[in-house]
């Protein structure tokens, strides 16, 4: 359909692709998604190609470590549609002119805390209630949009919530997840001290550690997956990957719809563990030092890494300079607020714009939570320090 206003495409992620979209039949694959292509030859990327070869689509996935079924993925979906709607996806030319591309853009900074991440929230939260009514709380650590996303989803319940932030993080971030309610302990000088931290408290205070990644959280994010794969017949779908929950559900929910489309992470160079893991087909710690505070992992997650593996195309690496300009990209031609997370599926698309031409890409904005003094630095040309 054409937008009105603007005249670009809009997807809601039904219509001729999945039928029906209502949430109690759920997602259902016919043929008009079944095509071959969607793989470039050669890449900037750090790692291995893998071309994807899309078979019939089965009524269970298993990628790596994580499994979805249909009835899963439709109850994931019922959970987060209580609390809204399906997010926008659009097609943009004027982003499209830049890359050489048809590209369309997920916007997932249009959730009630501005990321991905809530969906997750809302079906960790769902399920403790339902199968461990006797829980009182959470604690876990984060960067930012985890701890937003449990934060909001707790309150929702009911639940305390207690969230530990290393030194340095995001003000603005810290703020919002007070204001949605949760306790707010600052300790490490990153996300893997502040996580360490968090078990403690776990222990100390009687409540439930939440992980970065966990099949519930892959569960939930991937109810945006169900809604934007299924928008466009897309080649390629470039997302930032953290701690990998928002990779693997985009995996998951292609596989399960028997999709050709290659999914590919893309990373800062100062913070290459997930890259360079992926290369090694093993967890290999690196340090992180960069203002991408959303993919900032010194340490991936093995079930992830087992799930982008097995399942994505390849992981791109970007440098901070590249970083910083996605996000003047993203401002000149969607015109809306990225984080620095937000904008590097961008920053994907744009390392590799001799690969991409003439094809139909995907990326996902996952998060629009980007602090005012960063944003006036990537406003002035520079490059936010880390």
């Amino acid at each position: 359909m054409v937008d009105p206003v603007g005249g670009e495409r809009v997807s809601q992620g039904v219509g001729d692709v999945l039928l029906p979209d209502d949430l109690g039949e759920g997602l259902r694959p016919v043929a008009a998604v079944q095509r071959e292509g969607g793989v470039h030859p050669g890449s900037l990327a750090t790692g291995t190609d893998r071309a994807h070869r899309p078979g019939p689509a089965p009524g269970r996935v298993h990628t790596g470590g994580v499994s979805l079924d249909l009835p899963t993925l439709d109850r994931a979906r019922a959970v987060v549609a209580r609390h809204f709607g399906p997010t926008p996806q659009h097609e943009w030319p004027l982003l499209g002119r830049a890359l050489g591309a048809t590209a369309w853009v997920k916007h997932e900074n249009q959730t009630p805390t501005g990321a991905f991440k809530v969906r997750g929230g809302l079906v960790y939260v769902e399920r403790l209630r339902r199968e461990r009514p006797r829980v009182r709380g959470i604690v876990s650590a984060t960067r930012g949009n985890h701890g937003q996303s449990l934060a909001w989803a707790g309150r929702q319940a009911g639940l305390e919530v207690v969230i530990v932030v290393p030194h340095g993080n995001s003000p603005d971030k810290n703020a919002a997840m007070e204001a949605f309610g949760a306790e707010l302990v600052v300790h490490g000088h990153d996300f893997q001290e502040a996580a360490e931290h968090s078990a403690e408290l776990a222990a100390e205070r009687g409540l439930e550690a939440v992980p970065p990644f966990h099949p519930d959280l892959v569960a939930g994010v991937a109810t945006y997956a169900a809604e934007f794969l299924v928008a466009a017949p897309f080649d390629t779908v470039y997302v930032p990957v953290g701690m990998g929950s928002g990779i693997s559900g985009l995996i998951a929910v292609r596989d399960l719809l028997g999709l050709p489309t290659e999914i590919v992470g893309v990373v800062s160079e100062a913070a290459p563990a997930t890259a360079r893991s992926f290369a090694a087909g093993t967890v290999t710690p690196a340090d992180a030092s960069t203002f991408v505070d959303g993919v900032a992992c010194r340490r991936p997650d093995p079930t992830a890494l087992a799930v982008m593996v097995a399942g994505a195309a390849r992981i791109v690496t970007v440098s901070e300079d590249l970083a910083a300009d996605a996000m003047r990209l993203v401002l000149g031609t969607v015109h809306q607020l990225p984080e620095p997370a937000g904008s590097l599926a961008f920053a994907g698309a744009l390392a590799e714009t001799d690969h991409i031409g003439g094809s139909t890409v995907g990326m996902v904005l996952s998060g629009g939570n980007c602090d005012a003094d960063l944003l006036q630095t990537v406003l002035a040309g520079r490059t936010p320090a880390a």
